[in-house]
């Protein structure tokens, strides 16, 4: 069992240290970190969606620019959008689960929000239809997704497609993402505040 836990840990290092390899995928971090900075120096907010263990994820992320990171600040405008579980539910039986963050997307965001999706294929249904509306809107798109990108690299401003077909590997990178986005995010906008 102990070769099992080992292959694992090694496993996820590796994952990781492709992502660090790779100039390019951390050029998109940056640039990733610069787009939401700047929605939320405009007064704009971001949007969360994901499905399952990323739509965990997409409540974490949501929470640490919500509540804070690092440093002791003002609240940033940031939510997760699967958290009211009488909308989700309504629309879900009314309509389809397909459409349950493409019609919030066309309710509550505006241009110059940022919406993230989080889904291991980049093939979830219910968040490319909410990239969609977004991208009609003027929104920014932030996909998260495994190695191929799947469908939502045609429609993500930013893809992180992390270079792993494993779930659970492709999940614990999007969590290193993410919070490396939400310090720098926080660095950027709140340089004077301390930790």
């Amino acid at each position: 069992m102990t070769d099992k836990i080992k292959n694992i840990i090694s496993a996820s290092i590796q994952t990781k240290k492709e992502i660090l390899n790779d100039d390019a995928f951390l050029k998109k971090i940056e640039n990733a970190v610069d787009a939401i900075a700047n929605a939320f120096d405009k007064g704009n907010k971001v949007l969360f969606c994901g499905n399952g263990g990323s739509a965990a994820d997409a409540q974490h992320l949501a929470a640490e620019f919500s509540g804070r990171f690092y440093k002791n600040r003002k609240a940033l405008p940031a939510e997760a959008l699967h958290c009211n579980t009488s909308y989700l539910t309504a629309v879900a039986n009314d309509y389809s689960y397909d459409v349950i963050y493409a019609r919030l997307i066309e309710g509550i965001a505006n241009e110059g929000d940022v919406v993230i999706g989080l889904s291991t294929s980049g093939n979830s249904t219910n968040i490319l239809k909410a990239f969609e509306v977004a991208k009609q809107k003027k929104i920014i798109t932030i996909g998260f997704t495994g190695t191929t990108g799947g469908k939502m690299k045609d429609v993500s401003d930013y893809l992180f497609n992390v270079p792993s077909t494993d779930t659970p590997r492709i999940q614990e990178s999007h969590i290193m993402i993410g919070h490396i986005i939400c310090e720098l995010v926080e660095e950027k906008l709140f340089a004077e505040e301390v930790k």
